[in-house]
């Protein structure tokens, strides 16, 4: 009889905007951001793949300290000098490779932090030496700033993921459901994402029990799905 996993999930509240969870794959990000009073020049970067937790510790971080949340690709559009009064979130600031008008704004919003010793967090994808910066000085003072990583999600962090992300639709799963899915699905926040909206999807239009079985087959259908995405198209023969 195989042996089921039971899941002992750890949680921290995100000052009353719900759970966030900790595991070895966060943790020094959780605790990198709870000690920003001791950031190198009062700035941090934040990198992490996509849906792995990066807003929702941003916003932890806002809570604290007050700051204001902007995406990057807005700041052309904000008065920067009143931005940079205060802590200041910057989202997906490697979004704007190329943007010349938003490269010069945030040049401009970390310097002012900078002067005015206000605190400033920025969000990425990617590690700084790959945002292909336009502005040199700005690229230059990227790359001097701190950095904390989240890493790739270990099994404890998927597993809280995923019965959030069920718990989000107001499913209850098993536990063996959800270790079944942890050894068959791809293993990234996105990924976890995915199959729970199609196993929700699939157990709704056929009107089929959510167990190991439906997920077995919508799994095989999304594994299916992403070879035919990465495969180039063939001519009927």
């Amino acid at each position: 009889m195989a042996q089921q996993l039971t899941f002992d999930l750890p949680s921290e509240t995100a000052l009353g905007r719900g759970d966030f969870f900790v595991s070895p794959s966060n943790a020094v990000a959780v605790d990198t951001i709870q000690t920003w009073h001791d950031w190198p020049q009062g700035k941090l970067l934040l990198i992490g793949p996509e849906g792995s937790g990066k807003t929702h510790l941003a916003h932890v971080w806002a809570a604290m300290t007050g700051a204001r949340i902007i995406a990057a690709k807005t700041l052309p559009e904000v008065e920067i000098a009143a931005l940079a009064a205060g802590p200041v979130v910057v989202e997906n600031a490697d979004e704007i490779a190329g943007n010349a008008e938003a490269e010069q704004a945030l040049f401009h919003l970390h310097n002012l932090t900078q002067s005015n010793g206000s605190a400033l967090l920025l969000s990425a994808q990617k590690l700084p030496a790959r945002w292909e910066l336009s502005l040199p000085d700005l690229q230059s003072r990227i790359q001097g700033s701190a950095m904390v990583s989240i890493q790739p999600p270990d099994d404890e962090l998927l597993a809280a993921v995923l019965i959030k992300l069920f718990a989000d639709r107001q499913l209850a799963v098993e536990a063996d459901l959800v270790s079944y899915l942890l050894s068959r699905m791809e293993r990234s926040f996105v990924g976890a994402s995915r199959a729970v909206a199609a196993l929700d999807h699939a157990a709704l239009t056929q009107k089929r029990r959510m167990n190991r079985t439906l997920a077995g087959e919508i799994l095989d259908e999304l594994e299916q799905n992403g070879q035919a995405q990465d495969e180039p198209g063939q001519a009927a023969s």
